[in-house]
């Protein structure tokens, strides 16, 4: 099916430039992501469309700067095949979550750089880039400038100290950084301390900007009716004073600088990522100025989250202000706080909440979701998703209000003849002097009137409500009415109620459209509707009028489809379930579930084999040792996920090393081990091992061993190898064994030889899996494993 031609603005119309702020390409959108731009400009864009405005919505993902490049060093892939992959990742989540862009595209396409490398030749033009020496971090280990986000240390922003601040902005406080003044920062890639380094670079003239800027805030915000947030945020940053804005990056990964002096550097994300608004409109129409360079008859609007405020009021302003030319500039601007999950922030960054794709595999229909969403919207200050408010929101007002109140009224008309009116309209003249049916005619024009300027103002929620308010009131003229007594004894006022609650249903229709068109398009589909029809309870002068006559909306002999249930009641069960299922972090969720699939595989092999012969008799000698294990639980164990941070040869023993071993506390734990015979010092350096945490410290050779790194040897000790935990184990994660319950001790009781007991029955099996018994040893990642040495013994 060819795709409809591109929309141009028309003159005469009312023609509107929708925006969200640009997901970037390195995650999974999370819940807070889509409510936060995505979701809430679809929502507009829907009400334009639904008003007959000319409107088009432009979106896409945000493809250059350090986020990708970091991703891709993580994912250890080129920053192409991670824009490649998560594009597509972004793209199937909105289409699943309904979102209908005009346009959703990419900033690392063409017409990106072309855009772009024009805006800046406008600005060199006209004097507003200045060429300055600026102190960059740069990290010897990697030889390397640090961009901001390839650096973490602790804010500086007084009262905040947050430990893991980014270099451009703390995710805690909002706080826009430079990398420079973060208190002990750290290379994100090798987690060594980087140096401060001289470069130059480009710089944006904010301050000999200000005049223009103030004059176009001052000017669009009282005129857009700019959400309170977006005015504190921005004044907040006018009153610090503007200064001068590098726009330039030591990176490789972006639009190429079209300058000599700096072709090796790339344009700065906050510099380039706003234009892709104008770039992705370029790729949907070669016609794209007449969208953005029209401020006469176009209006923009752009949605985002309160973080991304100042790069849209003031940073992007400045940058098309700076070029002289007749831009389209914001007109609105929508600014959601933060939706916080359960007990924490959502976090794309950490993985926290509930993901795009999460809520997919939920079986929870996506206008669930939409109206949850909607209705808990973050607009003046941070919301909390909850399970149970889901659960709540789900059951009481979906399904027993707006579905209760469809279905009734449907189920009714759908009886056959003689019990209903067999799915034919009836007719219902002299409706409005029905008196119980104009007082609802009159409660459905006024929440119509109050719908309409919600959303005109661009209060999603206010005008979600005052849609749902219709409901109820349907709900109520229902039960007051008594139709099903109606129908035996006043059948021309039954009449007159069933055609105007079927009108209803189709207002309902309408106004939940921009909220939740997949139900929308349900209901049409009961009513025997068109869905590809052109909804709309306005007459052609934009008037809601007929929202007063609302017996007026389905005609007399019109037959309906077949009625079903609009919606399924989430159970307390069901609740429970995701509320485990979608607990901690996704890399944890995801890494516990191969985890759990990998130690069953390991389990299921082992209950069908046979120990070595070496292993057996190891057991039979030991019968005693192990028969006592039995009351002694390897819960008993503190082993955990070390990371050897520096190893070297213990100065009076030729046999030992001295390691330096991070195992997820304030500081290193000093270990001692006799390896050196068996393990070059180079594969020592900064490996992950299983290390032994619940020992009583022992002194060797003059030297306090805190700890035991935990290996496996061959029958005659000829061979020895670390128990290796998989890659990405986390630091300091204790390490479990399915069926074992309890903690550790804090330290081993010497007494009751619970090591020795416990460690006569640690060994590698055949498929080199390290075990208790025939429990494998288990991280959030999978299990841990030696490299060769089968059924060996674990020391």
């Amino acid at each position: 099916m060819a795709s409809p031609p591109p929309k141009l603005p028309i003159p005469g119309r009312r023609n509107i430039l929708i925006t969200s702020a640009l997901p970037y390409v390195n995650n999974v959108p999370h819940l807070g992501n889509i409510i936060g731009c995505v979701l809430s400009a679809d929502v507009f864009a829907r009400y334009c469309r639904l008003r007959g405005y000319n409107a088009i919505y432009i979106c896409g993902t945000d493809e250059y700067g350090t986020a990708t490049e970091t991703k891709a060093l993580e994912e250890k892939c080129s920053p192409k095949e991670i824009c490649d992959k998560y594009h597509v990742i972004h793209d199937e989540v909105y289409k699943w979550f309904d979102i209908k862009f005009d346009k959703f595209g990419r900033t690392s396409a063409p017409e990106q750089t072309e855009v772009c490398q024009a805006i800046f030749h406008k600005l060199m033009e006209n004097k507003w880039l200045t060429e300055n020496t600026m102190q960059q971090l740069y990290c010897d280990t990697c030889e390397r400038f640090l961009a901001d986000r390839l650096v973490e240390g602790k804010c500086p922003t007084e009262g905040c100290n947050y430990e893991a601040a980014r270099g451009d902005q703390c995710e805690n406080c909002s706080k826009l950084l430079n990398p420079t003044e973060l208190i002990d920062p750290k290379c994100k890639v090798c987690k060594n301390a980087p140096r401060i380094r001289d470069t130059d670079h480009l710089f944006l003239e904010l301050p000999l900007l200000s005049d223009k800027l103030v004059n176009y805030i001052n000017n669009t915000s009282v005129a857009g009716m700019w959400s309170q947030n977006a005015i504190q945020a921005t004044n907040a940053w006018l009153k610090e004073g503007l200064k001068q804005r590098c726009i330039t990056r030591d990176l490789k990964w972006g639009v190429p600088v079209p300058h000599e002096k700096y072709k090796d550097k790339v344009f700065y994300v906050w510099f380039d990522a706003p234009i892709g608004y104008i770039s992705i409109t370029a790729s949907y129409t070669p016609d794209w100025e007449k969208w953005w360079k029209d401020p006469d008859n176009v209006e923009l609007f752009q949605f985002m989250g309160k973080d991304n405020v100042p790069f849209h009021t003031v940073m992007f302003p400045s940058t098309l202000l700076g070029t002289g030319e007749n831009w389209t500039m914001m007109k609105t601007i929508s600014v959601t706080e933060y939706l916080n999950y359960e007990a924490g922030k959502f976090s794309k960054s950490h993985g926290i909440g509930v993901f795009g794709n999460d809520a997919k595999v939920t079986n929870i229909p996506s206008e669930v979701w939409r109206y949850y969403l909607l209705m808990n919207r973050p607009e003046v200050s941070d919301t909390l998703f909850t399970w149970a408010d889901l659960q709540a929101k789900l059951n009481s007002e979906l399904l027993n209000n707006l579905g209760n109140f469809i279905n009734r009224v449907l189920s009714f008309v759908a009886k056959p003849a003689g019990a209903g009116y067999d799915s034919i309209i009836p007719d219902a003249p002299n409706a409005e002097s029905h008196t119980l049916t104009n007082a609802l005619a009159e409660k459905t024009n006024k929440w119509a009137e109050q719908y309409l300027e919600a959303m005109e103002k661009v209060k999603l929620k206010q005008g979600l409500k005052s849609a749902m308010a219709i409901s109820s009131d349907g709900n109520a003229y229902l039960q007051e009415s008594q139709f099903w007594r109606l129908y035996k004894e006043d059948p021309a006022a039954c009449a007159i109620v069933m055609k105007t609650s079927v009108g209803v249903v189709y207002l309902l229709a309408c106004l939940l459209e921009p909220f939740m068109p997949s139900f929308s398009r349900e209901v049409l589909r009961q009513l025997n509707m068109s869905p590809d029809e052109d909804l709309s309870f306005c007459d052609d002068k934009g008037e809601t009028a007929k929202a007063k006559r609302p017996w007026d909306f389905v005609s007399a002999g019109h037959k309906i489809g077949k009625p079903v249930p609009l919606f399924k009641e989430l159970k307390d069960e069901e609740v429970e379930a995701f509320r485990i299922k979608f607990a901690g972090s996704q890399a944890e969720r995801i890494s516990k579930a191969q985890a759990d699939a990998e130690a069953k595989k390991v389990a299921d092999k082992l209950k069908g084999t046979k120990l070595s012969e070496g292993s057996s008799k190891k057991k039979q000698s030991g019968g005693s040792k192990s028969k006592t294990a039995e009351d002694v639980s390897v819960a008993k164990l503190d082993i955990r996920i070390g990371l050897i941070r520096k190893a070297e040869k213990h100065p009076d023993a030729d046999s030992l090393y001295v390691e330096e071993i991070d195992v997820g506390e304030e500081a290193p734990r000093t270990v001692v081990s006799g390896l050196v015979k068996f393990i070059p010092l180079e594969e020592m350096q900064n490996r992950k091992v299983c290390v032994l945490c619940n020992l009583k410290p022992v002194a060797m050779r003059g030297i306090k061993s805190h700890a035991m790194v935990l290996a496996a040897s061959n029958e005659d000790h000829s061979k020895v190898e670390l128990v290796e935990p998989p890659e990405s184990a986390a630091v300091g994660e204790k390490v479990t064994f399915a069926g074992f319950s309890g903690g550790p001790e804090a330290s081993l009781n010497a007494k009751s030889k619970t090591w020795e007991k416990l460690s006569a029955d640690l060994h590698s099996n055949s498929e080199l899996v390290a075990c208790y018994k025939d429990v494998a040893f288990t991280t959030s990642a999978g299990v841990c494993k030696v490299k060769t040495i089968a059924n060996g013994e674990i020391r």
